[in-house]
């Protein structure tokens, strides 16, 4: 038997701030992301840095919350000629 999975509440809580991770949440009309890192969780809310904006998500409308390797690196531009 395995062990348990946290619930993506007991996840975030648990969760050092600065790791990457992805958390799907509810808005009106459906599911959407945040990818970047985590910045703070507590009782009710997750903040998590995205590469356009904090993003700060009610932890009751989280459905599902994980951690993600490191981003790629991004390819040079290459010089055109």
């Amino acid at each position: 038997m395995s062990p348990a999975q946290p619930t993506p509440r007991e996840f975030l809580a648990a969760a050092t701030p600065g790791t990457r991770v992805v958390v799907r949440y509810r808005i009106d009309g459906g599911l959407t992301d945040a990818l970047g890192h985590l910045v703070t969780t507590d009782d009710g809310e997750c903040t998590v840095r995205t590469r356009q904006a904090d993003v700060v998500i009610p932890l009751h409308l989280v459905v599902a919350a994980k951690a993600v390797p490191p981003a790629p690196e991004r390819r040079a531009s290459r010089a055109r000629h």
